[in-house]
């Protein structure tokens, strides 16, 4: 991927509360088309970190490039720009309650385009069909949905504006394992058909075994490591080793097999 120009690349980044250091000189690139799966212990600044990137956190060192362009260089067009073509679910969905769904999907568009009323409510619809929803829950609240009617109505939202990046914190959690694996599916199937890079913060081990491309693992306040399954299970950090070898992990045949130890066994399923 070095010969791949990254769609996002971070440099040294410091991020402090106060005299709370939570990121420090931490490097990280995001490929074009690519599902980076972006994991670490809780309260590590998984979430610090994205929401810095997105400009909703200050940092006190470092460059963020997005779409090459460097964000502190950038000017008001050209960051309203950069803003259109990225789209965020945020943790537990964060959809407006006084909203309906149609009217939650709405915000970026009117927010950023000018359009017919009409036009803005039938394009809420087919993003709302993209995500597996139906009309029929167009003009219903969030009080009404299941959680993953949510996350589907959060996700619409973010493909509002047609991003080219998408940041999704947490997307499986609070979710069953069969509403998780459908999610994660749908996930799968935007990024093949609509050319996303996506950017996901979970803890779901399910979702790193069955959709990403790539990992990093956020620890000591920057990126121990980044790649794919096989080489995150050939790290000897102890917290790595734990995540992806523990009691909870999935098992990779091929793997096991490259490594001497033989098949274990197919993939089995974790919780949450």
């Amino acid at each position: 991927m070095s010969a791949i120009q990254p769609i996002l690349s971070v440099r040294n980044v410091h991020v402090q509360f106060g005299s709370n250091v939570v990121l420090h000189n931490l490097d990280l690139d995001v490929y074009p088309g690519e599902i980076l799966g972006f994991v670490g212990a809780s309260g590590t600044g998984k979430s610090v970190l994205m929401r810095t990137i997105l400009g909703l956190n200050e940092r006190q060192n470092g460059t963020i490039e997005i779409f090459g362009q460097d964000v502190d260089d950038a000017d008001d067009d050209t960051s309203i720009a950069i803003d259109m073509r990225m789209g965020v679910l945020f943790q537990h969905g964060a959809l407006f309650s006084s909203l309906t769904v149609a009217e939650n999907i709405e915000v970026p568009l009117r927010e950023y385009i000018r359009m017919s009323p009409s036009l803005m409510r039938e394009l809420s619809l087919l993003k709302m069909e993209l995500v597996g929803l139906s009309r029929r829950d167009a003009d219903k609240y969030p009080s009404e949905l299941s959680g993953g009617m949510i996350k589907r109505a959060a996700l619409a939202r973010a493909l509002a504006l047609d991003p080219d990046i998408v940041f999704l914190d947490e997307p499986t959690s609070g979710l069953d394992p069969i509403g998780a694996a459908d999610f994660d599916a749908l996930i799968a199937k935007l990024r093949d058909t609509l050319g996303l890079t996506v950017y996901m913060v979970t803890h779901d081990l399910d979702s790193l075994f069955s959709v990403t491309d790539r990992i990093a693992v956020l620890g000591n306040k920057h990126v121990l490591a980044v790649g794919d399954l096989q080489h995150m299970l050939a790290q000897d950090d102890p917290w790595i080793t734990s995540y992806f070898k523990g009691k909870r992990a999935r098992t990779i045949p091929a793997y096991d097999k490259a490594m001497g130890e033989g098949t274990i066994g197919t993939q089995s399923a974790v919780g949450n």
